[in-house]
């Protein structure tokens, strides 16, 4: 397949390359000659032209009106941020820092220095091939899908659709897009994959308003979900779809945690076509909210798929998928998408189409992948390290991934009074702290974005150049998607990653993705030591701002259980009269299902087997083998395989009361009467066979073993117990020519027919 070319897709690039253009054409010496004015002036008012039709185009993000301002919420609550308890820290210290100067730029050079390539050759193979018999037989074939469009019209789009991709400043279909929109108008189930950056949002969003536009307007009802894994990815998916939709009637809702439930609720109720959602908070509307149902729903779409899927996510959308109809369109989009087919059958898809945009590029091609050793004795000069590239190397547009939500904060504190600007993103930020921190650092109000894995998966943040995974990523998957929020859409960036004496397993798996382009970046000795020794001057400061947070939270929470009482008091009657809200499982079951599912990882991580792909050839052929010569044994040999294996699967079923406790009923978990009846049934078949003449030698030999006489003696039992079923109207129909019938026994009545 050809490589795809991207385009910018933002009015940010636009702007960008202006001002560079700008800056270039006012460098000394670059004035034009006095023969060449008049052409390089009506050049110039055409370029302008240009620049002002580009400028025309918008941004799809907008993360800043969707909840109140930070200083209005701080003001309502009565604290500080964390930015002004850094700046009164500053005012506060007596000494200046000992920062690193520009005259020690020459000890520094080392930092300078060009990158050593390191080849990682791992002897075991990193990706398994699972589950290739049942993909197969699960996924439909995709064989009609095109990745190749000039142009959304070839699309068959409607005019407000194709009107709002030119003010977004799309022009040319990737081929996710591409392969993706023809399918999903026809209403195809689609597991859809690209590398991060391909414009997987508008693929999946295009087509569901071009399906909407033919809707039946008079009904208003909730027709299509969207759930994402995080609070900013469903802002990021609700505000593209507003911006494709600006030029439509479609009306589209957010519901996410951290936002008024009042205000999502008011939403619902007034039945908008399309919701976007996280799953914890759409399952407490449908349960605790009146009127909110998915009776009408038509497709359920999911972003990041195999985040949804996994253990902290999976409960909660199974639970959605039983609400949700099951005639309905599914569609799930992820850059790592999931191979667990018994996890895709679970959400009821028919015959999805599998489509996977970039089968052979599983990496950005502009991106730059290097690795920073840390030795065990070096852990301790992690920041400093980190410190030491931010201030010299990386100066701008970098987000940093820390491990813990303390880690980041400590972080955010250590640049702020270093002087460095940051914003943080994590889980103990309130929403609209996350969503200014977005939006200050989309707007290049600060250089540096200090986030946990919330910030991993699916944002897109235009100009980002470097992404550092200050604690190494837990494994190759979340890698691809936090090195993915750089390097997107044809553009370069650089991944940085922290590597320890215990990673060295996701090491090589990084090697091998990366291969020969992989590189070792060292950092100079005498800058660690100087950020080592200005992080050890910060630790009283840092221990001020954090207590000075402590006594505020403390305080805060005082004033809410203060507020609580007088609400208690004044509208007691009110407050209890109010419906309990519920939950789809107890808190309970919760402790119970994280502790089987913590044991169960651990156990598939203890017992884990990477085989080869010719291991696995081997042992599905010799199960094949196996089966054709069960079919060509004879019939009463295969007859005896059966009975043994359903004897076997008997057994095990019986013994799964017995070993859960139900002990009210004898082995087998049948009652003495079933028994009874099983063996006089028994009984009769043998005395059949008997008649027929078919077991003549099991007699002789019975007579030859004198254990046998136990069987005769609980024969003669079952007898008496059973007379009424010994008799039987066959024998006496075959009366002296039963031997004569057993020879004609096996003919069939087409030959009785026939004489």
């Amino acid at each position: 397949m050809a490589p795809f070319l991207f385009e910018p897709q933002s009015d940010e690039e636009f702007e960008h390359s202006e001002e560079e253009e700008e800056e270039e054409s006012s460098e000394p010496g670059s004035e034009p000659e006095e023969s060449e004015g008049e052409e390089q002036e009506e050049a110039s008012r055409i370029s302008k032209e240009k620049k002002k039709t580009k400028k025309k185009t918008q941004s799809p993000w907008d993360f800043a009106k969707y909840t109140e301002s930070v200083a209005e919420e701080h003001a309502r609550r009565s604290t500080t941020s964390v930015d002004e308890k850094i700046s009164k820290a500053l005012k506060q210290r007596s000494t200046p820092l000992a920062l690193p100067s520009q005259n020690d730029d020459v000890d520094n050079s080392s930092d300078s220095e060009p990158d050593k390539q390191e080849d990682y050759r791992p002897d075991e193979e990193d990706e398994e091939e699972g589950n290739v018999g049942d993909t197969k037989s699960f996924f439909a074939p995709s064989d009609g899908a095109s990745f190749h469009a000039d142009s959304f019209m070839q699309l068959h789009l409607s005019r407000p659709l194709l009107r709002a991709c030119e003010a977004l400043g799309y022009a040319k279909p990737t081929p996710i897009q591409a392969a993706c929109i023809p399918l999903a108008l026809n209403g195809r189930d689609i597991c859809g994959s690209a590398i991060t950056g391909s414009g997987k949002t508008a693929a999946f969003a295009l087509p569901t308003l071009e399906r909407l536009l033919f809707r039946p307007k008079r009904m208003h009802a909730i027709r299509v979900l969207i759930l994402t894994p995080t609070r900013e990815l469903a802002v990021q998916v609700h505000s593209m779809i507003e911006k494709l939709a600006q030029f439509t009637d479609i009306r589209c809702c957010l519901v996410v945690g951290g936002l008024s439930t009042k205000v999502q609720e008011a939403a619902l109720r007034s039945m908008p076509d399309i919701v976007v959602a996280t799953p914890g908070r759409m399952i407490d509307h449908l349960r605790n909210s009146m009127s909110v149902d998915l009776d009408d729903l038509a497709v359920l779409i999911l972003d990041e798929a195999d985040r949804l899927l996994e253990l902290g996510f999976s409960a909660e959308i199974h639970e959605l998928v039983r609400m949700c109809p099951k005639k309905r369109q599914t569609m799930l989009f992820s850059a790592t998408m999931t191979e667990e087919v018994n996890e895709l059958i679970k959400l009821s898809l028919t015959k999805p189409v599998r489509l996977s945009a970039d089968p052979s590029a599983k990496r950005p091609a502009a991106l730059t992948e290097e690795v920073v050793r840390i030795r065990r004795l070096r852990e301790a000069n992690q920041e400093a390290v980190l410190l030491a590239m931010c201030s010299k190397t990386f100066t701008s547009k970098v987000i940093v991934f820390s491990g813990t939500k303390q880690a980041a904060h400590r972080l955010k504190i250590i640049f702020g009074l270093a002087g460095l600007k940051a914003a943080e993103l994590h889980g103990n930020l309130t929403q609209a702290q996350r969503l200014e921190a977005l939006e200050q650092f989309r707007k290049q109000e600060v250089d540096f974005l200090i986030a946990t894995d919330v910030a991993a998966r699916g944002l897109d943040i235009i100009g980002v150049q470097t992404v550092i995974n200050y604690a190494c990523p837990r494994d190759l998957t979340s890698y691809v998607h936090r090195v993915g929020r750089t390097a997107r859409a044809g553009r370069e960036g650089c991944a940085v990653t922290f590597v320890t004496d215990n990673d060295r397993s996701l090491l090589k798996a990084i090697a091998k993705r990366a291969g020969s382009k992989l590189k070792s970046r060292i950092v100079a000795e005498q800058s660690i030591l100087k950020w080592s020794h200005i992080i050890d001057q910060l630790e009283d400061q840092v221990a001020e701002v954090l207590e000075e947070e402590r006594e505020e939270r403390a305080l805060r929470k005082a004033e809410m259980e203060a507020t609580k009482a007088e609400n208690m008091i004044a509208h007691k009657e009110e407050i209890f009269s109010r419906p309990k809200r519920t939950w789809f499982v107890t808190e309970t079951e919760k402790k119970v299902a994280a502790k089987a599912a913590k044991a169960s990882i651990n156990n598939e991580k203890s017992s884990r087997k990477v085989i080869s792909a010719q291991e696995a050839e081997d042992l599905k052929m010799k199960e094949k083998r196996k089966r054709e010569r069960e079919k060509n044994l004879p019939r009463k040999k295969r007859r005896k395989l059966e009975a043994a294996r359903e004897m076997l699967e008997d057994e095990g079923d019986d013994d799964e009361p017995e070993a859960k406790g139900a002990n009210k009923k004898e082995k087998g978990g049948l009652s003495l009467v079933d028994v009874a009846y099983r063996r006089a049934k028994a009984v009769k078949a043998v005395k059949k066979a008997m008649d027929s003449g078919k077991i003549v030698k099991k007699n002789k030999k019975s007579t030859d073993r004198p254990s046998h006489k136990s069987v005769s003696s609980r024969t003669e039992e079952m007898r008496e117990l059973f007379q009424a079923d010994m008799k039987d109207k066959k024998p006496k129909r075959r009366g002296a020519g039963a031997g004569k019938k057993s020879k004609s026994s096996f003919k069939s009545k087409s030959r009785y027919k026939r004489r």
